[in-house]
């Protein structure tokens, strides 16, 4: 089964990935952009789904550090900021797509299966 890191400091938000995800992949959390960056290291998730506003280290600066380690794991933003602005930061700092919050079940598993193989 594949899977998939989480990377959301927000308790609820991550309930509502392991409800849309659990009967797709295998789901592993990580709770700060430290964590993440540690997890996409030692654990090769195939995808990383990326909150941008976490504590200790932003998800921008965390898909920075992922890229630069693990260029091959696909992220993509998960964040309730949907301007245009955040939307070309995410792409800027490494991501390969984006999704904005609340993000609808059938649109998130459409856009991870874009970026699995």
């Amino acid at each position: 089964m594949k899977r998939i890191l989480v990377a959301e400091d927000n308790d609820s938000n991550y309930m509502l990935m392991t409800y849309i995800l659990k009967s797709h992949y295998e789901i592993f959390r990580a709770k700060n952009g430290v964590e993440a960056v540690e997890k996409a290291k030692a654990e090769a998730p195939d995808l990383i789904l990326m909150d941008i506003k976490m504590p200790l280290m932003d998800g921008l600066e965390a898909t920075r550090h992922i890229k630069a380690e693990v260029p091959d794991i696909p992220i993509i933003a998960l964040t309730a900021n949907a301007f245009d602005n955040d939307r070309q930061q995410a792409m800027d700092a490494g991501c390969d797509d984006f999704l904005s919050k609340p993000v609808s079940a059938a649109l998130c598993l459409e856009t991870i299966e874009k970026h699995i193989k």
